[in-house]
């Protein structure tokens, strides 16, 4: 999964900030259209969108509402639109936050950081009776440890951080293996197999990791 995508037309402009941001150790994806965005978020994922509202192609407030159809990803609206029914309407399309343009890179990058330390702070995450230690990937189960290997592990903490939530298939096989992995989305299948042998749900009749039919699995 990519740290950040920014959402930018200006070229230059992403590609300077897509350089301060990687300095600061982040992994960085950049396009330059509305359509290009979601294609990218729905493929890969993002920690944090950073979004253009004047795009060529799809509105930037259209992107912002689409996003949040399926996703709580912290959004970060940049624009050059500095009135108040613009900052309004990004806020209530669900943006945590509207930055006017010009803007001082270094106030930005600030804003970045603190919206990453609050939001992945995170080292322990717990959900019907399993817990994963972020920090050290270890596992416990029902109380007892559990050895999962790397991608066993991620696999379940993406699961579990989006508990509730119907996953695609193509999104879990993509944001866990990556896409230029040379595996098959059976992998996926052999892993959520190996997950609910160690979580002792009956495939037949699941009780925390289960199939939604033609879309792909959630943990309940």
């Amino acid at each position: 999964m990519t740290d950040i995508l920014i959402v930018e037309d200006d070229k230059e402009l992403s590609s300077l900030l897509t350089d301060f941001l990687r300095a600061e150790g982040y992994t960085v994806s950049a396009v330059d259209s509305g359509e290009r965005a979601i294609q990218l978020f729905e493929r890969y994922g993002a920690k944090l969108v950073v979004l253009d509202i004047n795009l060529p192609d799809v509105n930037g407030f259209a992107i912002c509402s689409k996003l949040r159809e399926d996703t709580d990803t912290p959004i970060l609206i940049v624009s050059a639109r500095t009135g108040k029914d613009d900052k309004l309407n990004g806020l209530d399309l669900g943006a945590d936050d509207y930055i006017e343009k010009p803007y001082d890179i270094d106030i930005l990058i600030a804003k970045i950081k603190g919206i990453f330390k609050r939001r992945y702070r995170q080292e322990m995450i717990s959900a019907s009776g399993v817990t994963l230690n972020l920090a050290d990937r270890t596992a416990e189960i029902d109380g007892k440890p559990v050895e999962l290997p790397a991608k066993e592990f991620d696999l379940l903490a993406l699961l579990i951080e989006n508990q509730g939530k119907a996953m695609k298939k193509e999104y879990l096989f993509n944001t866990v293996w990556g896409s230029d992995s040379d595996s098959e989305l059976q992998t996926l299948h052999v892993h959520i197999n190996r997950l609910r042998q160690k979580l002792g749900d009956d495939p037949k009749n699941a009780k925390r990791l289960l199939t939604v039919w033609g879309v792909g699995y959630k943990f309940v």
